[in-house]
């Protein structure tokens, strides 16, 4: 399965240790789509949640498109995410059980053109957790560069 992604949530692996992940089809009107293969979407301060057994998309701004004229969205609505009901059910119990938060990591498009929202299960870091992986990534990167001169 071939995908091209549009955007991926680089804040969600700095906040937040992943777990589970799932992909999921997400229900997008006629002009949010045009926007999203141009690419003007930010995943940024988004986050799931589920509500009576569907699992609901909050704080992802796709830009209106600029030939939409009146047939344009909201750019911060609540959109529909996909998902089959085992799913949903697992990430309940590892919710109510573990405490996790539904956070999106990565927007793409499918083979056939439609668009796919990957969600992990995740706990937020400490900021002593966000330190050591800036240190051992600093660390990674010297020791790599002393590779490359040799």
């Amino acid at each position: 399965m071939s995908r091209k992604t549009i955007t991926v949530n680089r804040k969600a692996f700095h906040d937040f240790h992943i777990f589970d992940k799932f992909t999921a089809g997400i229900v997008l009107t006629g002009t949010e789509i045009k926007s999203v293969r141009k690419g003007s979407v930010n995943l940024k301060d988004s986050f799931a949640k589920i509500e009576d057994g569907e699992v609901w998309l909050y704080g992802c701004h796709i830009s209106p498109y600029e030939q939409g004229n009146r047939y344009n969205h909201d750019p911060e609505r609540k959109r529909k995410l996909l998902l089959n009901k085992k799913e949903i059910e697992k990430m309940i119990g590892k919710i109510k059980k573990e405490g996790y938060a539904i956070i999106p990591t990565e927007l793409f498009l499918s083979d056939c053109g439609f668009a796919k929202l990957e969600i992990a299960l995740s706990k937020g870091k400490k900021l002593y957790d966000k330190r050591e992986d800036l240190t051992k990534k600093s660390q990674n990167r010297d020791i790599q560069r002393a590779i490359k001169n040799r």
